[in-house]
């Protein structure tokens, strides 16, 4: 399993002032969530900053992640992202078993 965690921060007022940004996102995880091998995707506003999203998602394969970078909606969430640059980033990729429950 792939697992991808982390952080993404925007210029400050990018979420509160351009709700087309939270749009944007709410289709990029609808339609990831749509796709094959994807166990688990979410985007979320940090409660303590609200500029920062964080991301959290899980992929079946290697296969299955390439596929979602190459898909038509990734392209157009890149696009929105574009007009609003990140001014921060730390995402990490990780190699995983399925875990645990606690």
């Amino acid at each position: 399993m792939i697992q991808i965690n982390g952080t993404i921060t925007l210029a400050p007022g990018t979420i509160a002032d351009n709700p087309d940004t939270v749009e944007a996102i709410k289709k990029m995880v609808a339609a990831s969530r749509a796709e094959d091998g994807c166990l688990t995707y979410t985007f979320a506003q940090d409660l303590s900053d609200p500029d920062t999203i964080i991301i959290y998602e899980r992929w079946r394969d290697q296969e299955a992640l390439a596929s979602h970078g190459k898909s038509a909606h990734m392209a157009e969430f890149q696009k929105v992202m574009a007009a609003n640059p990140p001014v921060g980033r730390d995402l990490r990729i990780y190699h995983t078993d399925e875990g645990n429950p606690l």
